[in-house]
C-alpha cells in the first residue's frame, strides 16, 4: 500500500495544490488526512492564499475521495461542503501486521492514550511539528504541517510504503524514514 498522509491545510489553497502534486508524483493509492483542512484557527496567523472554498474544490475535485479524521478546526459546517467523511474522530487501519490508530491529535495524543496494544502506531496531525518517538509499547508519528508548520519545520507529508513510513518536505524531498 502507497498512502500519503498530510495534516493541517487549514485553508491554504497553494499548499493544498502542492500537496495534491505532491501526491501525483507519489503515486499514492489513497490520501489520508488528520484533520483541520479549511478553517485556520484562532491561534494561528492566517495560511499562505487562505482560501477554504479553492480548498473545498480541490479535494471535492479528487477521483478517489481522501480518508480524513476530524482536527479540532473541522465542523459540521465543513462536512456540509466536502464530499467526503470528515467527522469522525479517529480511522483504524491494519497493515503490515500493524493496526495504525490516526486521529487528530486534540483528542488521543501520547499524553491521552486512545486504546493501543503493543506494537500499534499512533498516527496524529495537530501540533504541526514532525515526529518520529518510539514511546516502548507503540510508535507515535507525526507528519508535521502542509500549511503553519512550527517550531522550524518545514511544509511536509508523509509516506507510508511496503511498511516504512518516509517524512518529506512539500517539495518531496525525504528527510526522514522509520
Amino acid at each position: 500500500m502507497r498512502l500519503m498522509i498530510a495534516s493541517d491545510i487549514h485553508g491554504s489553497a497553494s499548499c493544498c495544490r502542492k500537496m495534491l502534486e505532491a501526491f501525483e508524483k507519489e503515486r499514492a493509492e489513497r490520501l489520508l488526512l488528520l484533520g483541520d483542512i479549511l478553517y485556520h484557527g484562532p491561534r494561528n496567523d492566517l495560511p499562505e492564499e487562505y482560501d477554504p472554498k479553492a480548498v473545498i474544490a480541490l479535494l471535492n475535485g479528487l477521483a478517489d475521495a481522501p480518508l480524513c479524521v476530524r482536527g479540532n478546526c473541522d465542523t459540521e459546517v465543513d462536512q456540509m461542503v466536502l464530499t467526503f467523511p470528515v467527522m469522525a474522530d479517529y480511522a483504524l487501519i491494519e497493515t503490515d501486521g500493524h493496526t495504525i490508530f490516526a486521529t487528530h491529535g486534540h483528542l488521543y495524543n501520547p499524553m491521552q492514550l486512545p486504546p493501543l496494544k503493543q506494537g500499534d502506531i499512533l498516527l496524529c496531525g495537530h501540533t504541526h511539528v514532525p515526529a518520529w518517538e518510539d514511546k516502548g509499547r507503540y510508535l507515535y508519528y507525526n507528519p508535521g504541517s502542509v500549511s503553519i508548520p512550527k517550531e522550524g519545520s518545514e511544509r511536509g507529508y508523509m509516506m507510508l510504503e511496503d511498511g516504512m513510513f518516509i517524512w518529506k518536505k512539500l517539495d518531496g524531498e525525504t528527510y526522514h524514514r522509520a
